[in-house]
């Protein structure tokens, strides 16, 4: 039995990575999906690959006529929405001392503001047509602690976990669900530009930090985005009906809480 049937997600940022593995995993379980990305072409791209159960949704998550526009969209062509995932995000490094405010903005504008006013459009919508629906943001094991040279990142992610407790709280009196995924280090294309940072701040070779990150994992290796679908997949079912405002780690053991 496929666990989602009949049920309607949109997924922002799903054009590649992550993204689109949840959105591969939700139509495998009977979901259609909006993939909606900044980037159209690849969501368009995504959407063909999924077949006819995937559309494509142009969404850019710092503009809130975008954000409007988008679920607008999605509700047109899908009928509702009964699942969002929260999951467009952008990562930063630099020294405490090194922090550009530009830089600072623009990560917090897609990492905290994108997450709550997608979050708010898509539970406004899901009030107005009585649906019981799932939303999961996308925190990370940065969230709950400190790094030295990612200052502005781990303090985006801790505003998640701490919004998914609020939004949670407040939005379960009307049947909606908010939790959180709390990823570890999660190996894909992505990783390039992470690696690429420590390798200017830490004077490391390239792939060294990520070598030296997978090898820390108890796991024993790092994760990669198929991973975290079993989670979002439980998250988004009837399974979790009793499921509140919790942020759940999926990293291999590398934070216990």
């Amino acid at each position: 039995m496929m666990r989602l049937a009949g049920k309607t997600a949109l997924i922002t940022g799903s054009a590649r990575g992550i993204g689109r593995a949840f959105a591969a995993a939700y139509v495998k379980e009977g979901a259609r999906v909006a993939i909606a990305d900044i980037n159209i072409d690849g969501a368009r791209s995504t959407a063909a690959e999924l077949g006819d159960a995937a559309i494509a949704i142009e969404l850019d998550v710092t503009q809130q006529a975008s954000i409007d526009r988008a679920v607008g969209d999605t509700v047109a062509q899908l009928g509702q929405i009964d699942i969002l995932i929260n999951n467009a995000a952008l990562f930063t490094a630099a020294p405490v001392v090194e922090i550009d405010r530009d830089d600072y903005g623009r990560v917090f504008d897609i990492n905290v503001a994108g997450t709550l006013f997608t979050m708010q459009a898509v539970a406004r919508h899901m009030i107005d047509a009585g649906v019981h629906g799932k939303i999961i943001n996308m925190a990370s094991q940065a969230g709950r602690r400190g790094e030295p040279l990612v200052a502005v990142y781990c303090a985006t992610k801790a505003a998640v976990i701490s919004l998914t407790q609020s939004a949670g709280l407040n939005l379960i009196q009307h049947g909606i669900n908010v939790n959180a995924i709390s990823p570890g280090v999660v190996d894909g294309e992505h990783w390039d530009g992470v690696d690429a940072f420590f390798a200017k701040y830490e004077g490391k070779a390239p792939g060294q930090k990520k070598k030296e990150v997978g090898l820390a994992v108890p796991y024993g290796r790092m994760g990669v985005a198929e991973d975290l679908t079993g989670m979002a997949v439980f998250l988004a079912s009837n399974e979790s009906d009793y499921v509140v405002a919790q942020t759940y780690n999926v990293d291999g053991g590398q934070w216990m809480s």
